[in-house]
């Protein structure tokens, strides 16, 4: 008996034990070919009965209704529900009943994967089912599902609701609360839009470096790691943009790229360390153009995912048909707090974010200081999608000066529901200026701000063999799919978030409770009883926990000398 397996847990491998002594493959190889599914059947079959007088579905155990020679119960599969007949006579036709009266009403429980062949039919009370006539194991499950109720009007009680336990364990989460599967196949119908889009044009997906000898292309902490056999520190990426704008160097019109990038930062509800972005260049391009790329993709995005342009996020009705709102950065802090940044210093800016309770540090220099003052007092706004352009140039170390103002940079940023969800530039391609703007940051860096960019000598090499005119632009995607699926929290769309490690319950070893006297064969049994420690042993009722032990004795049907009261009341001094 094992000390870390629940009474639930021990049956269900019993069950699996009992099942293979009957010859039955708990874990059959072999491929099982089904041929219709769940929501397929349930949509159609009244207006296409003839189609189903034969089928093979395949899934969960989701529920069971024994009622003697005949039962049904509810099969899960990636669609949806459906019940199933079965009937004793009919799985066994010869004078061998045990498939029926061991194996289906004994031996399997809810969560076990099962294959049924049958044809489909209306009950009397006129509900879709399929009876049975050859039943299947495909998978025994081992560990017991949390038991999740639904009212009549579908609300849950009781269900796998803690955001944590659904995070980590989401293979459950999806099982027991398959509506979240909606989630993830609006985020498919993101990414494939996207890509459609993008392929009409005639521009190509490409694959660029995760692991980078230089961390660059967007000013964020990086993670760290080391490549052994060439004995050298790598980077897992931050951006890919400095790959990709090598790709227009050598010669492509457009390339794009959907990939994960990794940021050494902090986790709230709009930040993952592992996340999804998209990153799009075109040649010949500038950012006013992109702007109109951009409303013309989200508005693909929308309809492709609810058939609107108009989406609900919360209280809010988000419109993506364009044309959308545009502000400058400066214009955009004037009209939020009646302050115009445009002319100030650092010292000045530093004197603000004072005079507006914005905490700020030393190593920020101009442009991080005129971004908090953005972050903290006008992005809460921006609910409608809308453009916030023209930033400070030291804001921006990858993009063209603005062709008409001084001190500023060709950049938009999309914000939508008060967070950022895009990011463009005209790109820069005058090589002496880029490696001027790189030694800006490497001052930067210098003062001890992490998130500065490093110099990428290999990159400014590229620029010198010549870039054309050239639009960039970054979408994240898990903030994009946070607004089509109406998400508060990014952990809700990602299927893995980044958690902390689990917590672990602590479990004495045998030899501790065998210090106090317990003697060595009634250790799993209190172990069973919920007792994983000695702390909590002494914690309990004495009297109880005697009484307790006779009855485990008793249920479990063990073979060992019950202890005498005496000796249980000395394990508690």
């Amino acid at each position: 008996m094992s000390i870390a397996l629940s009474e639930q847990e021990i049956i269900r491998r019993e069950s699996l034990q009992a099942l293979r002594a009957l010859g039955i493959n708990p874990y059959p190889a072999e491929e099982y070919k089904v041929t219709a599914f769940a929501k397929d059947i349930t949509d159609n079959f009244e207006s296409k009965s003839g189609a189903y007088k034969e089928v093979v579905v395949a899934g969960r155990i989701m529920g069971r209704r024994i009622m003697g020679s005949a039962s049904f119960f509810e099969l899960q599969d990636s669609t949806g529900r459906l019940q199933i007949y079965i009937k004793r006579d009919d799985i066994c036709p010869d004078e061998d009943k045990t498939l029926y009266n061991t194996v289906f009403k004994k031996l399997l429980d809810i969560g076990d994967y099962v294959g049924i062949k049958g044809y489909v039919f209306l009950t009397q009370t006129g509900e879709i089912s399929v009876h049975t006539q050859e039943l299947t194991i495909l998978s025994k499950s081992l560990k017991p599902l949390p038991v999740v109720k639904r009212d009549e009007n579908g609300n849950i009680h009781d269900g796998f609701t803690d955001p944590e336990m659904r995070y980590r364990q989401r293979y459950v989460d999806l099982t027991v609360n398959p509506e979240f599967k909606n989630i993830f196949i609006a985020r498919s119908k993101v990414i494939s839009a996207m890509r459609s889009y993008f392929n009409e044009q005639g521009w190509m997906e490409v694959e660029t470096p995760i692991l980078q000898a230089v961390h660059g292309g967007a000013a964020a902490r990086p993670f760290m790691t080391h490549h052994n056999t060439l004995d050298m520190p790598l980077y897992l990426r931050i951006a890919n943009e400095l790959y990709l704008k090598r790709l227009i160097v050598a010669g492509f019109d457009g390339v794009y790229e959907f990939g994960k990038m990794f940021r050494n930062e902090g986790m709230d509800r709009t930040h993952n360390p592992e996340f999804t972005a998209m990153e799009i260049y075109v040649a010949y391009k500038d950012y006013v153009w992109m702007m109109a790329m951009v409303e013309e993709c989200l508005e693909k995005v929308a309809r492709a995912v609810h058939g609107v342009a108009a989406v609900q996020v919360g209280a809010n009705e988000i419109n993506f048909a364009g044309p959308y709102e545009k502000l400058s950065m400066y214009d955009s802090i004037l009209k939020y707090t009646g302050i115009n940044v445009s002319e100030m210093d650092e010292a000045a800016l530093r004197q603000t974010c004072r005079d507006l309770a914005i905490e700020v540090d030393t190593t920020m220099g101009k442009g991080k200081l005129i971004d908090e003052i953005f972050s903290a007092k006008v992005e809460a706004n921006l609910i409608q999608p809308t453009y916030i352009t023209d930033y400070p140039i030291e804001m921006t170390p990858l993009a063209k000066k603005h062709r008409t103002k001084d001190g500023l940079v060709e950049r938009f940023e999309l914000f939508v529901n008060g967070k950022e969800i895009a990011n463009a530039y005209s790109e820069l391609n005058d090589p002496i200026d880029q490696r001027e703007r790189f030694e800006d940051q490497l001052l930067l860096a210098g003062r001890g701000d992490e998130e500065a960019m490093a110099m990428d000598d290999d990159f400014l090499r590229a620029l010198e063999y010549g870039m054309p005119p050239t639009s960039g632009l970054g979408i994240g995607i898990d903030r994009l799919v946070m607004l089509m699926t109406n998400q508060s929290t990014i952990q809700e769309v990602l299927f893995f978030p980044q958690m902390r490690p689990e917590k672990k319950a602590k479990v004495a070893t045998a030899d501790d409770f065998i210090a106090v006297g317990v003697p060595a064969e009634w250790v799993p049994v209190l172990n069973k009883m919920g007792f994983n420690t000695v702390e909590e042993l002494k914690a309990a009722n004495p009297n109880k926990v005697f009484n307790d032990l006779g009855g485990m004795r008793k249920k479990l049907k063990l073979d060992i000398t019950m202890p005498v009261k005496e000796v249980v009341m000395g394990w508690f001094e």
